[in-house]
């Protein structure tokens, strides 16, 4: 079977945000499970040569961070004019005839892969085209609705509030339309399709990333990492150091890497701002305790994945542990300000005494690994029914297929 990946963006080599490790662990599983692949996507400025298999639609700088209010401006107003998602209208530079026409360069395959609502929103068509899966990396419109409650001026409420609208809309006629959804976690599938169940599968995640040796070399006491400049972990961030880190001794280092698209808030003086960091493994590494304070969003969070499978120790709310299912023994779990903070300072005392060491992160990986693969394996065999049903009965595909998937989930 070949499919066409469409995604915002062709995938890098070496993936730096969430988005995009997530994009290429699902890449390479389906690969592994036999799939043959071409891409279609847009690029950023500088990206390498393009191989064989893949198409770029053109240069695109999307990005909140770093662009000025000049093009942010641009990017409202061609959303309100177009009645599309922000996100979608950044993408929405090509005609439908010419999407086409790129696509179909990138030779014939048997069905889509949508990575992500932002291209089949800002393309419809995609989903219809050709037999489609769609990978839902979040709950959009559940974060965008977040993000409104949390917005500090009544524009961006009112901005947010619309996106949410507009992407509710639009996860549930993809949701419809695709013969295939896979989310990021149990808890997503169940918001996303809560009357097709058997349509739509949750995965796992593993970074794959090979694990460094403890050089026992610590500049921060307590670190937190992530892009600050996407709203769902801007608000995690805000609740740990409006709520938390008040509570905190003086003393303890407290290391914060990743960027921002606007002022960081105001903290303690044992907080540092680092910016992004060059090498994010280093960083996490360099802590004695990771505080993994996720308070809003939907899908998985790649910092949580990240830290147990460097055997990390952590301090974590539910919120983080999205779509994990195996929680390490040196990780707690914390939800108020007062019982988070003190366990942070009980977890670092015991590391600088000796008493709290990494864990071995190799048994998370390997678990987050084979539960992707069977999670992805179930996904492909459903496609694959959902293509023979639509070569035997066309408009009756569903009432084909549908009672192999009930048994295959059973």
């Amino acid at each position: 079977m070949r499919l066409t990946f469409i995604s915002s963006l062709l995938a890098d080599d070496t993936p730096v945000t969430g988005f995009e490790i997530a994009t290429l662990a699902i890449i390479n599983e389906l690969r592994h499970a036999g799939i043959e692949l071409c891409f279609v996507g847009f690029t950023r400025a500088g990206f390498r040569p393009l191989r064989p298999n893949e198409v770029s639609l053109g240069e695109i700088s999307f990005e909140n961070a770093g662009a000025g209010a000049v093009k942010k401006a641009g990017w409202v107003a061609r959303a309100m004019a177009r009645r599309l998602p922000v996100g979608a209208a950044k993408l929405a530079v090509l005609s439908p005839e010419e999407m086409r026409q790129a696509i179909a360069s990138a030779g014939p395959s048997d069905g889509y892969v949508l990575n992500s609502i932002q291209m089949p929103t800002a393309y419809p068509f995609l989903a219809t085209d050709k037999p489609s899966i769609f990978v839902a990396h979040n709950v959009e419109h559940q974060s965008a609705a977040e993000n409104a409650v949390n917005a500090r001026s009544a524009l961006m409420r009112f901005l947010y509030a619309r996106e949410a609208r507009l992407l509710e809309a639009a996860e549930e006629r993809l949701c419809h339309e695709a013969r295939l959804v896979l989310t990021l976690s149990a808890m997503d599938a169940q918001k996303l399709c809560p009357r097709q169940e058997e349509r739509c599968i949750p995965l796992a995640l593993s970074i794959g990333r090979q694990s460094r040796a403890d050089d026992r070399q610590r500049a921060y006491d307590i670190g937190l990492i992530g892009n600050w400049s996407w709203a769902p972990n801007r608000i995690g961030l805000d609740w740990f150091i409006e709520n938390v880190a008040p509570l905190l001794p003086p003393d303890l280092r407290v290391g914060i890497a990743g960027r921002f698209d606007r002022r960081p808030p105001a903290a303690p003086a044992c907080v540092s701002y680092l910016g992004r960091v060059p090498d994010a493994q280093s960083f996490v590494l360099s802590c004695r305790v990771m505080a993994l304070a996720t308070k809003g969003g939907t899908g998985v969070q790649l910092k949580t994945i990240e830290t147990f499978e460097e055997g990390m120790p952590a301090v974590a709310t539910r919120a983080a542990l999205r779509g994990v299912d195996f929680l390490p023994a040196n990780v707690v779990v914390a939800e108020d300000p007062e019982a988070f903070a003190s366990a942070l300072v009980e977890q670092v005392e015991s590391e600088r005494a000796g008493r709290l060491a990494r864990a071995d992160g190799r048994e998370f990986a390997d678990r987050q690994r084979l539960a992707l693969s069977a999670g992805l394996g179930r996904g492909i065999s459903l496609f694959r029914e959902a293509l023979s049903a639509d070569a035997r009965g066309g408009a009756g595909r569903m009432a084909e297929w549908s009672p192999a998937v009930n048994r295959m989930r059973g």
